[in-house]
């Protein structure tokens, strides 16, 4: 909390962002990630969630998912994340507007119904957070979560 409120403090912008994150240990990493919806309106930082992704460091990939990640990955980029959460065992109640952009979202039912048969196949248990998850997709979508106004399912 309080790398997040010195990188506030200090103002930085996209630009010293991305330098603190790429040179920073994990923890300052995590604090960017944070620090990113209060500091970078628009998608300019998306490549440090992107990064953050491909880690195989739950703690930044819970991050990557928080409030920057739910207003501006596009709807592919976010249903992969919500799977490597399920894979990673991150708690699905760290991602930021789940239940929002699960809303009616066939595709991510298709995808999870796909990992839930292939650990079932496979012989092993199917995480809980998966039914939840599986449970919010099942939702009519709403005029936020999809439609013209939202072009490929990305909101920003």
């Amino acid at each position: 909390a309080a790398r997040v409120l010195i990188l506030h403090a200090a103002r930085a912008d996209a630009d010293a962002l991305t330098r603190v994150y790429f040179q920073g240990t994990a923890d300052e990493r995590r604090a960017v990630l944070h620090a990113l919806p209060h500091l970078v309106p628009g998608p300019e930082a998306l490549p440090l969630v992107e990064d953050a992704l491909r880690t195989n460091d739950t703690r930044l990939v819970a991050a990557a998912l928080g409030p920057y990640g739910a207003r501006h990955l596009d709807a592919h980029a976010w249903r992969h994340a919500v799977l490597k959460c399920l894979f990673t065992g991150v708690a699905v109640d760290l991602v930021a507007d789940l239940a929002r952009r699960a809303r009616g979202d066939g595709e991510l039912a298709r995808m999870l119904g796909d990992y839930a048969a292939e650990r079932t196949a496979a012989g092993r248990t199917v995480p809980e957070d998966l039914h939840r998850v599986l449970a919010l997709t099942e939702a009519a979508p709403t005029r936020e979560t999809a439609g013209p106004d939202v072009p490929h399912g990305k909101e920003s």
